[in-house]
C-alpha cells in the first residue's frame, strides 16, 4: 500500500463530511474531530494502514453521498470491505431502534477483528462524548454499548478493555440520575407535530404510494459463459452499466461494465460479484427503504418472485414517481409550519420574527395575490423558510423541531427550500440534494415506527 494511504483518506473524509457540514452533535466541532479520535486509537494498537484509514472512512457511507462503490474505486476492495463490516445494515423500516439496533448488533457479531476493533474505538469515543454532554441520552446510549461490547470481543483487547472501562466510568458519571430522569421517547421530526390521526393517513398515503418497481430499471441479463467481450458490446449497446449474471438458468449474481473490456475472451462468470442482502429490496418496498439502500451502495436490486429483476441507481431518484413523492412530503411541512404558527400566534405577532426585506417581499406579494382576487394571508404568502425561521426563533415553540442548535435547524431548513426549488424546477436533484432527500425519507419512514 502506498505510503499516503492513510492522508487520502483523511482528505476524502474530511471534505466529505464538511460538504454537508456535519458538525460533532454537542460540541459543535467539524465532524473530523472525531474520526482522527478514531484513527488515532487505531494507530496507538497498529501499524495496519487499512484499518487506520478504514477510522477514518468509518462513517462516510452512512452520513454522507459517498457509496462503498466510491470508497472501492477510491481506496480497493480491502478498505471498502472493512467500511462495509462498519457500515449499519438496519433499515428504518426494520422496525424501531432497539430492534434495528439488535439487527446491526447481529452483523457486527460476525465481522472481522479488523472491524471489530474500529467499531470499539468508535465507540470509546462516542460513549466519552455522550456521557460528558447528555447524560439524559447515554442512559440509552450505554445500554447499548454494554449488549455491543458483547460481540465484540474478537477485536483488539486493549481497546476492549479501554471500551469496558469507558462504559464504566460513563455508568458512573449518570448514576446519580433518578428512574424519572432516564430517557423517555423524545418527540422527533415530522412526527412530533402531527396528530395521531394525521400519521395515519400519512402512512398509508406515503407508503403505499408508490414503489421499488415503479423507479426500477429493467436489467440486462447473461449466461455465465458469455464473455466479457461480448458483454462489454452489450453494454455499449444498450448503455447499461450493470447486468446480471445467470448460472444454470438461475441468477446467481452481477457484473459491471467497468468489470469488462472488449479485449477479453474470460467467461463473464469469473467476474461475477454476490449480491449483499443489504443491496436488495422486495418489489413492494417504499421509496425510503430504497433511498436508504442507495446511500450505501451504488445500485438497489428489485426482487420479485424471489428473482432479481431491477436495477435501481440514485438517477432513479430524479424520475417523477420520486419527485412527486419528495414534494408531497415537504408541502407536508409546510402545511404544518403554517398551522403551527397560527395556533402559536394568533394575532399575526409573528411578524417580528421576520427580516424586513423577507417580510416586505411577502406584503408585495399578498398585494398581487389580492389583486388578482385570490384570497391569502400575509403568513400564507411567506416562503417556507421563512415559516421555519419563526418557528425555530420562537420560544413558545421549543421543542418542534428535534436539533440541537438553531444554526444546524437553519442549514436544514435552507436545504429543504433548495430541494424543494429544484423540485419545482425539474433540476437534478439525485446530484444536488442527497442529503435533504435521505434526511426527509428518513423522516417519513419514521412514521412507520411510531
Amino acid at each position: 500500500m502506498p505510503k499516503d494511504l492513510i492522508e487520502k483518506a483523511k482528505i476524502f473524509a474530511t471534505k466529505a463530511h464538511k460538504r454537508i457540514d456535519q458538525r460533532r452533535k454537542y460540541s459543535n466541532q467539524p465532524y473530523d474531530v472525531h474520526l482522527d479520535a478514531v484513527a488515532k486509537l487505531i494507530g496507538s494498537i497498529t501499524d495496519d494502514e487499512e484499518m487506520i484509514a478504514a477510522a477514518w472512512l468509518h462513517d462516510v457511507v452512512e452520513d454522507t453521498p459517498a457509496t462503498l462503490g466510491d470508497i472501492e474505486r477510491e481506496f480497493g476492495k480491502s478498505i471498502s470491505v472493512l467500511v462495509g463490516e462498519l457500515t449499519d445494515v438496519s433499515r428504518p423500516s426494520d422496525g424501531n431502534r432497539a430492534i434495528r439496533k439488535a439487527k446491526d448488533r447481529q452483523h457486527l457479531a460476525h465481522v472481522s477483528a479488523r472491524a471489530k476493533s474500529i467499531k470499539l474505538a468508535d465507540l470509546i469515543d462516542n460513549g466519552r462524548d455522550i456521557a460528558r454532554h447528555d447524560p439524559r441520552f447515554a442512559a440509552v446510549f450505554l445500554e447499548e454499548m454494554r449488549r455491543l461490547l458483547d460481540v465484540l470481543g474478537g477485536g483488539d483487547s486493549r481497546l476492549y478493555k479501554m471500551a469496558e472501562d469507558t462504559y464504566n466510568s460513563s455508568i458512573v458519571k449518570i448514576s446519580a440520575l433518578n428512574e424519572k430522569q432516564k430517557l423517555t421517547p423524545e418527540v422527533s421530526g415530522i412526527s412530533g407535530f402531527l396528530t395521531h390521526s394525521e400519521q395515519i393517513r400519512i402512512k398509508r398515503m406515503f407508503s403505499g404510494m408508490f414503489s421499488a418497481e415503479d423507479i426500477a430499471d429493467p436489467l440486462l441479463s447473461f449466461d455465465a459463459e458469455t464473455s466479457c467481450k461480448d458483454l462489454y458490446k452489450a453494454f455499449q449497446a444498450y448503455g447499461q452499466s450493470v447486468g446480471t449474471i445467470r448460472i444454470h438458468g438461475a441468477v446467481r449474481g452481477y457484473i459491471l461494465a467497468s468489470d469488462v473490456s472488449d479485449k477479453e475472451s474470460t467467461a463473464c462468470a469469473e467476474r461475477i460479484r454476490h449480491f449483499n442482502s443489504s443491496q436488495l429490496a422486495l418489489s413492494d418496498a417504499s421509496i425510503p427503504e430504497v433511498i436508504r439502500i442507495l446511500t450505501v451502495h451504488d445500485h438497489c436490486f428489485v426482487q420479485a418472485l424471489g428473482e432479481v429483476s431491477g436495477v435501481m441507481n440514485r438517477n432513479c431518484i430524479n424520475k417523477p414517481f420520486v419527485r412527486m413523492w419528495l414534494f408531497g412530503a415537504i408541502t407536508i411541512y409546510e402545511m404544518k409550519f403554517t398551522e403551527k404558527i397560527r395556533q402559536l400566534y394568533p394575532e399575526g405577532d409573528w411578524r417580528i420574527l421576520v427580516p424586513e426585506q423577507r417580510l416586505k417581499k411577502a406584503q408585495d406579494l399578498q398585494v398581487e395575490r389580492n389583486r388578482r382576487n385570490e384570497s391569502c394571508g400575509l403568513l400564507d404568502c411567506l416562503q417556507l423558510s421563512d415559516k421555519a425561521l419563526i418557528l425555530l426563533n420562537s420560544p413558545q415553540a421549543e421543542g418542534f423541531f428535534d436539533l440541537k442548535s438553531k444554526r444546524a435547524g437553519k442549514i436544514i431548513i435552507k436545504d429543504i427550500e433548495q430541494l424543494r426549488n429544484h423540485l419545482a424546477h425539474a433540476q437534478d436533484i439525485a446530484s444536488q440534494n442527497w442529503p435533504q432527500i435521505v434526511r426527509i425519507a428518513d423522516r417519513i419512514e419514521g412514521l412507520a415506527r411510531e
